[in-house]
């Protein structure tokens, strides 16, 4: 007897879950199930309630502040679960009411109709990569910070540095030396001073974990693939790994572009086509990062020596596919720049390009599989 199916929507908060069900069937009813505690052993209460009725389940709920948990509790006892980012969501332009149980039901009708799209959710070992080089750019915004409270202190009260560039050694002596004219001032330098040395370390040492994991990480070898590519150091490629996962699973580069917001937005009606700037959608880590990569092809394209030193060990397709990102990245920047265009439109358009060719090292590499 073939089971019926049963669309259950989740309104996720922090100690509390509102449950709705959607019917099968485009006529089939839609109510509220209630409300529950945030725990997953009170889900399991309902899961074992639905499914002693004879139902077959399939969950849907927002992505959020409470990760995915909930999804890998349940994918781990075979249940279909959907993750949706809420932007994505159809939203009713004129409905001026929301509260939790209307949102679980909301998110029942539109899985029941098929017109949700699922978020990628990353096995707990590269969640947890994430969280690592996350936390080394959250160091390094603060380090950016702490940089910029003592060059403004210093300004405000009329020192400038006069050398070739700043945090450079000259610098950083140039600072020390410096002697304030009323004792508190020279508290908050001080403080300022020991801040940004407190940052730099913090990054050092998060840096050095990403190092001493990678090896243990079971997307190194994929890591070390997307390092075979110009401005692409370590951090760049764990980050992209670790926000991305297997690029593989978008059908073309032009999709992953999207994904990370690198294509120009449109607004285009009629016989009227108008681009604007990028959309700036999607995962804004990998993003940033390849941006910070793509300054490396403002020069003449080359094999410097550190570049063929992580290339070693790597076949010679994925080295060439390195080689036809150079001279294809460095002679369109060129290009670009003898037009006129602003710098920093011409590296967002070779972001959208280094993307490219990363997507297509990725089919040269053999991704894990997990169990």
């Amino acid at each position: 007897m073939k089971k019926s199916s049963i669309f259950v929507g989740l309104d996720v908060h922090k100690n509390s879950i509102e449950i709705a069900i959607a019917e099968a069937g485009r006529n089939g009813e839609v109510r509220s199930y209630g409300k529950i505690d945030g725990s997953l052993g009170a889900l399991d209460k309902v899961i074992r309630k639905l499914v002693s009725k004879g139902y077959e389940l399939h969950f849907v709920y927002e992505a959020g502040p409470c990760g995915y948990e909930i999804y890998r509790h349940l994918a781990a006892q075979g249940f279909d679960c959907m993750v949706v980012a809420p932007a994505m969501i159809p939203k009713q332009s004129g409905n001026r009411i929301k509260n939790d149980h209307r949102d679980a039901q909301m998110l029942a009708r539109l899985h029941r109709a098929g017109e949700l799209s699922a978020v990628f959710v990353p096995f707990a070992e590269d969640e947890a990569m994430r969280d690592l080089t996350r936390s080394r750019e959250d160091a390094k915004l603060a380090e950016k910070k702490a940089k910029q409270r003592i060059l403004a202190f210093l300004l405000r009260h009329g020192h400038h540095f006069n050398g070739r560039s700043h945090w450079s050694q000259a610098h950083l002596r140039w600072i020390a030396g410096i002697k304030m004219p009323h004792p508190a001032q020279q508290i908050v330098l001080q403080e300022y001073v020991d801040a940004f040395t407190e940052c730099t370390r913090r990054v050092e040492r998060l840096t050095g974990q990403i190092q001493q994991l990678l090896p243990q990480w079971r997307m190194v070898s994929v890591v070390k693939a997307y390092q075979s590519l110009r401005g692409v150091s370590l951090i760049v490629a764990a980050t992209t790994v670790a926000e991305i996962g297997d690029m593989t699973r978008f059908t073309s580069p032009v999709e992953l572009m999207s994904y990370l917001g690198l294509v120009p937005s449109e607004h285009s009606s009629g016989e009227k086509t108008k681009r604007g700037a990028i959309t700036k959608t999607g995962n804004g880590h990998v993003r940033r990062v390849l941006v910070e990569a793509s300054w490396a092809y403002r020069l003449p394209a080359r094999v410097s020596r550190e570049l063929r030193k992580r290339q070693e060990g790597l076949s010679q397709e994925i080295c060439d596919i390195s080689w036809k990102a150079q001279l294809r990245l460095c002679a369109r920047y060129k290009r670009m720049l003898a037009k006129g265009k602003p710098k920093q439109v011409i590296v967002t358009a070779i972001a959208r390009e280094l993307c490219a060719f990363m997507w297509a090292i990725a089919h040269e590499v053999e991704f894990p599989i997990m169990a």
